[in-house]
Parts: C-alpha cells; sequence; structure tokens
C-alpha cells in the first residue's frame, strides 16, 4: 500500500536541501534518515533522505545524491511516497490511514444507514468523513469523536451520532424551533450558548494536510 507522505517545496541553501510540506502524521518514521521514498513523477526517484531537520517549524531534507541548490530546485512539486503494510494500524488508537476508513458502511447510532465512506478530506482544524447517500450525493461528515464515537474495523463500519442539520436540513429546522420556544431564553436571563455542542469540529489537527493518509480523529 502506496501513501502519500509529503511533497517537495523549495530549495533552502546551496547544499541540495528542500523544505517538506508534511502529509503523515508519522514524519519521524516515514520520514527519516535513511528512508527510501517512491516519487510522483517516478522519474525523480527513488530518493533517499541523508539528513531532515526543523527549521522555522518547516521540515528541511536533504537526499542522496542531491549536492546543489539547481538539484534541489528540480525536485520542487515532488510528492513523496512511503510502502505501508495494508494490515499497519498507526500507534494512536484514534487514528487511522485512509484507506482503512474508505468504504466503511455508516449507521447512526439508532441503526439507520448513511451511506458508505468514499474518501477522507484532510482539513487544517479536522478531517472529513466524505459519505456517498445510497441514493445519490454526499454528505460531509466531521471526524470526531463527539460525532464518529466508534469505529469499528473487524465489522467494516462506522458508527456516527449526527448533530441536528448534518443529514437532513428538516432535522436542523425541528431544533431550532424547539431552542426558540424553549422557557427561560428571553432577554435577561443571563444564559449562554454551551460552547461544547456549538462546536462540531475538533482542536487544531498540527500534522495532517491533504493527501496525508492518516486521519486523526481527535485532531491532536
Amino acid at each position: 500500500m502506496q501513501l502519500v507522505v509529503g511533497r517537495i517545496g523549495r530549495a533552502h541553501g546551496i547544499k541540495g536541501e528542500v523544505s517538506v510540506e508534511v502529509r503523515t502524521d508519522e514524519p519521524e518514521l516515514r520520514l527519516a534518515p535513511g528512508a527510501v521514498l517512491a516519487t510522483d513523477p517516478a522519474s525523480a526517484g527513488p530518493l533517499t533522505i541523508a539528513t531532515g531537520r526543523v527549521h522555522s517549524g518547516r521540515l528541511m531534507l536533504r537526499f542522496e545524491g542531491v549536492t546543489d541548490r539547481n538539484g534541489a530546485e528540480a525536485l520542487r512539486g515532488t510528492l513523496l511516497i512511503a510502502e505501508v503494510d495494508p494490515e499497519e494500524r498507526p500507534e494512536d488508537p484514534e487514528e487511522f490511514y485512509d484507506h482503512q476508513l474508505v468504504d466503511l458502511d455508516v449507521v447512526t447510532v439508532d441503526g439507520r444507514e448513511v451511506g458508505r465512506i468514499s474518501e477522507i478530506s484532510h482539513l487544517p482544524y479536522h478531517d472529513l468523513l466524505v459519505v456517498r447517500r445510497p441514493g445519490g450525493g454526499e454528505v460531509l461528515v466531521p471526524f470526531v469523536t463527539e460525532i464518529v464515537p466508534e469505529i469499528d474495523l473487524d465489522e467494516q463500519r462506522a458508527v456516527i451520532d449526527p448533530p441536528p442539520g448534518l443529514l437532513d436540513e428538516t432535522d436542523a429546522e425541528v431544533a431550532s424551533s424547539r431552542n426558540a420556544d424553549a422557557p427561560g431564553e428571553g432577554a435577561g436571563d443571563g444564559s449562554e450558548p454551551d460552547a461544547d455542542s456549538a462546536d462540531n469540529g475538533g482542536p487544531a489537527d498540527g500534522g495532517a494536510a491533504p493527501g496525508s493518509g492518516v486521519a486523526d480523529q481527535d485532531g491532536s
């Protein structure tokens, strides 16, 4: 199984070093010195990492055989691809490789069929499960524990607890009407919205980026 783990950016300095846009939550494993990576385009690789360091918050790599700025610039835009055992799982129990989630059946906590995961969208703040509905169309489900409380790889199933409006606009309208009719919500009652229930996103995801191949359920 091949996973995109990085994208080469600009050359840095004159000795062949490049900046890398990290697309994995496990850079210390996938982008460590000595790692041999396939590339896209394939003609640019394979590349063996000679050295790595962090500079101003960005990962800097140098590859064997790339010794000057011209060679580094020629690699700009190249995708770095790692070979991963299909049975391998991330160390964090709340992380999953994209290929483990794609094609899982999605049901609600009360047993309603929702659809099947077609892809994972990696955003800066949290990942999204793109779910294809049986009747056509898609629904985007934030991949956070509050909304996706269970992933069962053995049963090939993802269980979701959708907030009002996620699956059906009617749900959102009913919930809104109930809130408007609820007692004690007039001016001057001193009540404030519950921040936890209003926020369906997760905390910022510090590592994942488009194409990382790792979906992080808690966003850490």
